[in-house]
């Protein structure tokens, strides 16, 4: 969680997203190892990688860990209020929302300069939308409460609901967040640069590609 190292000491792969973990809180990675613990064992055999043929040597992990990788907590912004700071904590460490909103290049690395402008080629191949404040191609008409809203309950102010991946994680984890954790995300999200980045689903997946 911390440092994306397995249990045979092997570099893991960022799809497990322990660049946005390494950020948790001690009582929060404690919290989260005693409710995995108290879950029913389940046995089923892992499924092998489908990665690019490039990334199926796991030695070069540790190169990309070198590039890309900054290990360490999260660390609060003092000239921003708490309720911001809850918030980028939130969105940052605990839900991993740039993890999926933010495209990556062809080694995997998300693009800095596009942080949650969204992907074309997002988690199985879904296409996710851009979440900055843009008011053309990103949520920059949405209100505070009405992102808020839609982390509850999934009804976007246009009366749209969410889809695909984004209501799993609504219904399996965002909805169960206090009103308070859900304003101060979005909070956060609205207070980021707004890029203009029109998210349009590919004509044709290509191999080995992220974006």
């Amino acid at each position: 969680m911390r440092l994306g190292v397995g249990r045979q000491g092997e570099n893991l792969y960022p799809a497990f997203p322990y660049p946005s973990y390494t950020r948790l809180a001690d009582d929060d990675l404690r919290a989260l190892w005693a409710w995995l613990r108290a879950q029913p064992p389940v046995r089923q055999e892992n499924r092998p990688h489908r990665l690019a043929w490039f990334a199926g040597f796991r030695p070069f992990l540790g190169v990309w860990k070198l590039l890309f990788f900054r290990p360490g907590p999260f660390r609060p912004d003092p000239a921003r209020p708490a309720s911001w700071n809850r918030g980028a904590y939130l969105a940052e460490a605990a839900a991993h929302c740039g993890e999926c909103h933010t495209p990556r290049s062809i080694t995997g690395a998300p693009k800095a300069s596009m942080r949650y402008a969204g992907a074309t080629r997002g988690p199985e191949g879904s296409v996710v939308p851009n979440i900055t404040p843009d008011p053309r191609t990103g949520i920059g008409r949405w209100s505070r409460s009405d992102l808020a809203g839609y982390l509850g309950t999934g009804l976007a102010p246009d009366g749209d609901l969410a889809g695909g991946l984004m209501a799993v994680e609504i219904d399996d984890g965002l909805k169960y967040l206090n009103p308070d954790d859900r304003a101060a995300i979005a909070e956060y999200v609205l207070s980021l640069p707004p890029i203009e980045h029109a998210v349009k689903k590919p004509k044709k997946k290509q191999r080995g590609e992220f974006e």
